[in-house]
């Protein structure tokens, strides 16, 4: 797994903070041992910041997570998402998550969100558990 260089998206980062023995869990532990490297954006940070609040699991005081979120820009590589608009892509929300992608030239985008997951046929598009699967071994 060491070298590959991957997106996580959002909602892969939240299950993975908030179950840390969960498939979205191990890979973020991945992550954080070196194993993975991963590239996001202010966008995915800032969706972090939204989305935590607002979980019942969550245990995270609004400043841990602002220190969470300060501490993902040292730990990642930061990129701007490309511009433009993917054509097929079914929620145009979803453009900021694969243009950090396409702008980190990373190697996967592993997401759970189908809208996404139904580019796969275009771009290495993962399911966490896929992407586990394929390289925890």
């Amino acid at each position: 797994m060491r070298g590959l260089r991957v997106v996580l998206d959002t909602n892969v980062l939240v299950s993975g903070i908030t179950y840390p023995r969960s498939i979205p869990g191990q890979i973020v532990g991945a992550w954080r041992y070196g194993a993975i490297e991963t590239v996001l954006s202010h966008y995915i940070i800032e969706e972090i910041v939204r989305v935590l609040p607002r979980l019942s699991q969550n245990r995270l005081s609004p400043s841990a997570i602002r220190d969470l979120a300060d501490s993902l820009l040292f730990l990642a590589d930061i990129v701007e998402p490309e511009g433009g608009q993917e054509a097929v892509l079914r929620d145009p929300a979803d453009q900021p998550i694969l243009g950090t992608f396409l702008a980190g030239r990373a190697q996967y985008l592993i997401t759970g969100d189908k809208d996404l997951l139904a580019l796969a046929g275009n771009y290495p598009i993962l399911t966490p558990a896929a992407f586990w699967a394929k390289h925890s071994g």
